[in-house]
């Protein structure tokens, strides 16, 4: 059995489905670029929180990560998306 067999085969027994994204139709192809767009938001909204942590932190808990308070101060005043 050649390797494309084996593939077709793997797929028709309920193996993972890996369809190219042209292979998609419509529908298909728009829930993957919703997904896409829902994680990029997500990281974005991650980093922000992250950013206003570090402007919470005290000077001694600045200390202990090794970031001073104006680094902090400037890294959290950067907007979401940078």
């Amino acid at each position: 059995m050649d390797t494309i067999e084996t593939i077709r085969y793997a797929r028709a027994a309920g193996g993972a489905q890996t369809e190219p994204l042209a292979h998609r139709g419509f529908v298909g192809r728009f829930v993957v670029v919703l997904r896409s767009i829902a994680r990029q938001i997500d990281r974005m909204l991650e980093r922000r929180r992250g950013r206003l942590a570090l402007l919470e932190m005290t000077d001694e808990q600045l200390k202990d990560i090794g970031v001073s308070r104006c680094d902090a101060h400037r890294e959290g005043i950067r907007a979401f998306w940078e």
